[in-house]
């Protein structure tokens, strides 16, 4: 295939150039909001875990109310001033939970959702029928256990984490929040009352199923620190709680309360204390201060180039043909362009001159091309003229351009005139 066109058009390259840049800020865009390109699904009980014990549900809810929903994978999440969900695994260290905790008291209200569930992946026993019946993600739950570590928080946080499993002929009903109905199971897991703590949800017995801590009466705590709440019975906000549609409205309205009764629009989801934590992203720190100035001048340079490139300053110095050309043309122009840049200027009158000589001895008739001879056939035929050896003692000794281009324009005159004489 043969032809000098360009392979794209200036339309074409600059929509490449322009999808580019739009899928690269898109990247950016994924990568500051802390998404993930299929990882996180594993059964777990965590925001993106997609099991019975898993929160996804909860994320998915929460966007449909018109909450500004972030799933973090980075510890700078925990410092958000909007409500900041966390769901600690089972093995939490309360120590790190309770610092945790402390920083948010000033920052912004907090809602913790204790574990539950013991989760295991479909065993190999189970037919084969049942087995192609499950989606990634899905668990069997397993037995119910309470927390330990939830006594060793410190004040106002610490609490006793129980279980109770009712008989069969005992309801699990549940209240709360202007709503009210049954749990998914008879195992429920509460929280003893406590006088630094406000119930939220409770159980057909009067168990806090959720409650806020709100520290003792007149202390700084009590009077200025953000919320904190705790759900001690996961089932009323995971995927399992939320298929029943009165579950589905406690949740929603117990993250209203956490926000403030709707006041802070944005949730963060934590999914740092899950495994999920990476380190900041150089790509994510460039579009922010005080890096972003630096990124943006880059950004403008990046506009000038592309401008540049595309708005040409006069015509093309060659159209078509081959890059470097052939013939005497060429290579008297790359020649002259090397002796150019050498600056060997000297270096071009002696050979000038011999050429001279040869061409104008041969219009004389000579066979020889001393300079003597030429000089005595020269007075014979143009008696008037300047000597040939004179001109060219000149044009050797010169070391300037224009002393050169002078002197070899005398040559060349001479060389015409014999020329137009014969």
């Amino acid at each position: 295939m043969s032809g000098t066109g360009a392979a794209f058009s200036r339309g074409g390259a600059f929509a490449l150039i322009v999808g580019g840049f739009a899928l690269f800020l898109a990247l950016i865009w994924l990568i500051a909001r802390g998404e993930d390109f299929g990882g996180g699904n594993n059964g777990q009980a965590h925001a993106v875990a997609k099991g019975l014990n898993g929160y996804a549900g909860l994320v998915r809810l929460a966007e449909l109310a018109e909450f500004d929903v972030t799933r973090s994978r980075s510890p700078s999440g925990l410092q958000t001033e909007g409500l900041l969900v966390l769901t600690p695994p089972p093995a939490t260290d309360p120590e790190e939970l309770a610092e945790i905790l402390r920083n948010r008291e000033n920052i912004g209200p907090t809602l913790v959702i204790l574990p539950k569930w013991e989760a295991m992946n479909p065993p190999p026993i189970l037919p084969r029928e049942a087995r192609e019946k499950f989606k990634p993600g899905w668990v069997l739950l397993g037995e119910a256990y309470p927390l330990e570590w939830t006594g060793k928080l410190p004040s106002p946080y610490g609490f006793t984490h129980q279980i109770e499993k009712l008989e069969k002929d005992e309801e699990p009903g549940w209240d709360g929040l202007g709503e009210a109905g049954q749990l998914p199971t008879r195992t429920i897991l509460y929280s003893d009352e406590d006088a630094l703590h406000e119930p939220l949800i409770t159980d057909a017995a009067g168990h806090w199923l959720a409650f806020r801590v709100i520290g003792k009466e007149g202390t700084a705590f009590y009077d200025d620190a953000h919320w904190t709440v705790f759900v001690a019975e996961p089932d009323l906000l995971n995927n399992y709680g939320l298929a029943d549609q009165n579950r589905a409205a406690a949740a929603l309205a117990l993250l209203r309360t956490a926000a403030y009764d709707g006041d802070i629009t944005s949730i963060t989801f934590d999914l740092t204390q899950n495994g999920f934590g990476a380190s900041e992203n150089l790509l994510t720190l460039a579009f922010r201060p005080p890096f972003l100035a630096a990124t943006l001048c880059l950004l403008l340079a990046l506009l000038i180039i592309g401008w540049r490139a595309f708005k040409r300053f006069g015509p093309p110095l060659a159209v078509g043909g081959p890059a470097i050309a052939f013939g005497k043309e060429r290579l008297i122009a790359n020649g002259a362009g090397l002796i150019l840049r050498a600056r060997r200027f000297h270096l071009l009158g002696p050979p000038y001159a011999a050429l001279s000589a040869r061409r104008i001895a041969e219009r004389l008739g000579l066979t020889r091309h001393e300079p003597l001879a030429i000089d005595e056939a020269l007075a014979r035929r143009l008696p008037a003229e300047e000597p040939f050896s004179r001109r060219a003692a000149r044009l050797e000794a010169a070391d300037r351009p224009a002393d050169l281009l002078a002197a070899a324009q005398a040559l060349d005159d001479l060389t015409t005139r014999l020329s137009q004489g014969r």
